[in-house]
């Protein structure tokens, strides 16, 4: 069964593909592997993993605004999300991910991390502000 839930537009756009969750801020600067997606920051929960293609949910980005340019660069490298999700977007992951044309929402009305589980089908309207979750083993529609 799919649960759709209404958020606020950041980057508009559509994207949608399995979910990889994560609680802790992502440094983008020195913290991901721009040819492939993959996090590299030492002692990260989600390092040696890849968001290419997946729906990436994490709470905020951190660190300097270089990392802009970092989420702009896996845009054009064809290796970001595929769309993101944040508990409360700053203006790091605002900025890159317009420029890069990465579907971003956050401010979702029901707590993402209550809903979404890794592997999770999830389905990101950025544009029309509505995320919808089909939860893994029930199969896409």
């Amino acid at each position: 069964m799919e649960k759709k839930v209404a958020c606020r537009c950041i980057s508009k756009g559509y994207g949608e593909g399995p979910a990889l969750v994560c609680r802790q801020p992502i440094g983008f600067n020195f913290g991901v592997d721009v040819p492939t997606g993959t996090i590299t920051e030492r002692a990260h929960e989600l390092e040696g993993k890849s968001f290419a293609g997946k729906v990436l949910i994490f709470p905020y980005g951190k660190g300097s605004t270089g990392g802009s340019y970092v989420v702009y660069q896996v845009a054009k490298e064809g290796t970001a999300p595929a769309a993101i999700i944040n508990l409360n977007t700053e203006t790091i992951i605002a900025a890159g991910a317009i420029m890069g044309k990465i579907p971003v929402v956050d401010h979702m009305e029901e707590d993402p991390y209550a809903l979404i589980e890794d592997g999770d089908f999830v389905r990101v309207d950025a544009t029309n502000g509505t995320v919808t979750i089909l939860k893994k083993g029930e199969g896409e529609t």
